[in-house]
């Protein structure tokens, strides 16, 4: 198994390695070019699909927007990235539709051995994300590895979403806790 594959495959994986690497690259290369545009600019969706395949034309992700790889980022139909997001995406990064996330948000998938002696080594693992449909998370939310967050959820400014938030939930705080439950509307 490569490197690479070790890293989907939510293993310790060397981040030094070439695949790894060139792909890195190639997302830091799109990304930079990102930060002169904006989403009304000609070749905007261009750069943006390239960045991140199989986008919806539906979907917005507003620069400037930093990304590990940027093919490890599935969006739903109708979802909205405010800018300064940050989507460190080794492992898959999974949003549903009609989702927002607000400016300044981090979803962060990498997880670096708890041993000092193996955290020198250039290895790490990543776990996924995965955030429901109908969701909205405010300024600033910070979402830690393997974390789902249901369909529906509402994760307030400024939280550190450490752990799984239940579908229909208010989750505020560091580290986030589930405040209120929401009756779905039908």
């Amino acid at each position: 198994m490569t490197d690479f594959e070790k890293m989907r495959n939510q293993e310790f994986y060397d981040f030094t390695s070439d695949e790894c690497l060139k792909s890195y690259y190639h997302a830091k290369h799109i990304c930079a070019l990102l930060q002169t545009m904006t989403t009304e600019d000609e070749n905007y969706r261009d750069v943006i699909e390239e960045l991140v395949p199989g986008i919806p034309k539906s979907s917005t992700i507003a620069p400037p927007f930093h990304c590990d790889h940027g093919h490890g980022i599935k969006l739903g139909e109708n979802v909205f990235i405010n800018y300064n997001g940050t989507m460190l995406d080794g492992g898959i990064i999974t949003i549903g539709d009609n989702t927002q996330i607000g400016p300044n948000c981090q979803l962060m998938t990498p997880n670096h051995p708890i041993d000092y002696l193996e955290r020198r080594k250039p290895i790490e693992r990543c776990l996924p994300i995965t955030i429901g449909d109908d969701c909205w998370l405010g300024s600033g939310v910070i979402v830690c590895p393997g974390v789902t967050i249901g369909d529906r959820c509402i994760i307030g400014a400024g939280s550190v979403v450490s752990k799984d938030i239940p579908s229909d939930t208010i989750a505020v705080g560091n580290p986030a806790q589930v405040v209120k439950f929401n009756k779905p509307k039908k």
